[in-house]
């Protein structure tokens, strides 16, 4: 599908209730692997201090991280942030793919770091998804990285290579029901209704928040319903297993610091069903050599739109360090 641009608000109300922003953002479009990405910057270089790059996770956008920006500009962390939106997600089409794999997120920040920061170490931030992205990233390129910070990002239950014949079963399934227009995401009638959508979904999300958050994370289509900013593709299975002991060995390269946060709200157990475990992700974090794990209070999976202050303070003692 096309992506729309998101809008202002459209009405005093709106306006009255939406969330302040403190650093404004500035948007633009990057070359990147045949695709036109879009990525928000604050701030400019500045020299000797790397540039923290922030990465989103699954049907997200990098304005998701614009609370956890202001507060750390509140603690005096003024930084060049850098926070794209992943392929086929917000404003980055992805040209019609309707399989989306991690080498190919792994590329795409290696291609644009090499663009907007060749050859400078970064402070990597990850949530989510963008989590696993940059784990697999500072492996990888261990020299790119300087510090390492990852939001929940825990990685998915172990598979087995005989899972494998039912995955591609299961995604062909998929992929033709996406064709059939059965895999479709939902629309909303207005912007309100996307906020209160997250709101549903995240109940510690304020509503000035959630109603700035909606139009960024959604945007009207021709017919002036609201449709999320995401590919359809991205709620297939991913035909590939998880391969845990090659992940396991780009983690053991990690050479950055790693800050590995967690919500005190744990919903490994609602999302896996004790296919995956908390104890097991911790388990696994034993394969980097230096980490420290922290955890933020009165917090769920979006932790940085629940306590962006805790967060920020966490991360201006990691990254100052």
């Amino acid at each position: 599908m096309s992506l729309p641009t998101p809008t202002t608000p459209s009405t005093a109300s709106e306006q009255a209730a939406l969330y302040t922003v403190q650093r404004a953002m500035r948007c633009g479009f990057e070359p990147i692997r045949g695709l036109s990405y879009h990525v928000r910057q604050w701030g400019q270089p500045q020299p000797g201090v790397p540039p923290l790059v922030m990465v989103h996770g699954w049907m997200d956008v990098g304005a998701s991280f614009q609370f956890v920006v202001d507060a750390l500009a509140e603690l005096g962390q003024a930084r060049w942030v850098i926070a794209p939106d992943w392929r086929g997600f917000g404003l980055t089409a992805s040209r019609g793919a309707d399989c989306y794999w991690f080498p190919d997120y792994v590329a795409d920040l290696d291609a644009l770091l090499d663009r907007l920061c060749p050859g400078q170490p970064i402070d990597l931030v990850g949530h989510s998804m963008g989590g696993n992205v940059v784990m697999l990233y500072a492996g990888v390129r261990p020299q790119r990285v300087r510090r390492l910070v990852n939001l929940e990002g825990f990685g998915m239950p172990a598979t087995r290579p005989a899972q494998a014949p039912t995955r591609l079963t299961q995604w062909l399934d998929e992929l033709q029901a996406l064709r059939q227009g059965d895999k479709d995401l939902k629309t909303y009638a207005s912007r309100e209704a996307v906020a209160q959508r997250l709101m549903k979904t995240n109940p510690r999300l304020p509503a000035d928040k959630a109603l700035w958050l909606a139009g960024e994370w959604a945007a009207p289509d021709a017919d002036g319903q609201w449709r999320i900013l995401g590919e359809a593709g991205h709620k297939l299975v991913n035909p590939q297993l998880y391969r845990l002991e090659e992940v396991l060995a780009v983690h053991q390269r990690i050479t950055a610091p790693l800050l590995a946060v967690e919500a005190s709200q744990n919903q490994m157990a609602q999302w896996w069903q004790n296919r995956y475990t908390l104890d097991e992700y911790h388990e696994r974090l034993k394969s980097v050599a230096n980490v420290q794990v922290a955890q933020i209070d009165d917090a769920g999976h979006m932790l940085h739109h629940d306590q962006p202050g805790a967060l920020a303070a966490l991360l201006q003692g990691f990254l100052a360090d």
